[in-house]
């Protein structure tokens, strides 16, 4: 069973359909003991860092996740998911991160020509080997929805990276620790490859 960690936050719908699509059972759920259950746990969203937190915390989540991460079931943040693993972001200034992973979120140049939010469809290169793209080529295309960035501390954990206006952490895997900045679920068949990569991790 897949559990969709649920904190108001949107997007968790598209990604439980996905996983159905994949032939897993999905609950989307804030309940600790379902969570812990699971043999598989994603943290989705899209919407601020700041708001983001709170509800986490409101929802006691933030243990939870901590939780689930020390227990080393494997843990997927998206979008948004990915953001809050890191530490903080420049989009809530003093607001802490998870801090289960090193580093900061920063937000995309807008003097460099290009439209922030980035919207659209990005090719990934690999910096380092990461279980979550076996079998995904390099230069393959995912659909990407976000203003802010990964800057990791750890370069050995970036396992995808893009261009668009500056050098972006597309991608990290760190031990049982996985996230993508863009959205799987939206990445047509590479996506879909991703997701059930990231299934067959046990």
């Amino acid at each position: 069973m897949v559990a969709v960690i649920d904190y108001d936050a949107g997007n968790i719908k598209s990604v439980e359909k996905a996983i159905a699509v994949l032939g897993e059972k999905a609950v989307i759920t804030r309940d600790a003991k379902e969570i812990m259950a699971a043999d598989h746990v994603i943290l989705p969203g899209v919407g601020a860092f700041g708001d983001a937190m709170e509800k986490l915390h409101q929802y006691g989540l933030v243990q939870v996740i901590k939780d689930v991460t020390d227990k080393g079931i494997p843990f997927l943040g998206i979008c948004l998911g990915l953001q809050l693993l890191f530490e903080s972001s420049e989009e809530c200034a003093g607001v802490e991160g998870l801090g289960i992973l090193r580093g900061r979120i920063v937000k995309l140049p807008e003097d460099k020509g290009l439209k922030i939010p980035h919207i659209g469809w990005n090719s990934l290169q690999y910096p380092n080997k990461g279980r979550l793209f076996a079998g995904v080529p390099e230069e393959s295309y995912v659909y990407f929805v976000h203003s802010y960035y990964l800057q990791a501390a750890e370069p050995e954990i970036v396992t995808a990276a893009t261009e668009y206006a500056e050098y972006i952490h597309a991608s990290v895997e760190k031990d049982n620790v996985f996230a993508c900045q863009f959205h799987p679920e939206k990445s047509s068949d590479v996506g879909m490859r991703i997701l059930k990569n990231y299934l067959s991790i046990s």
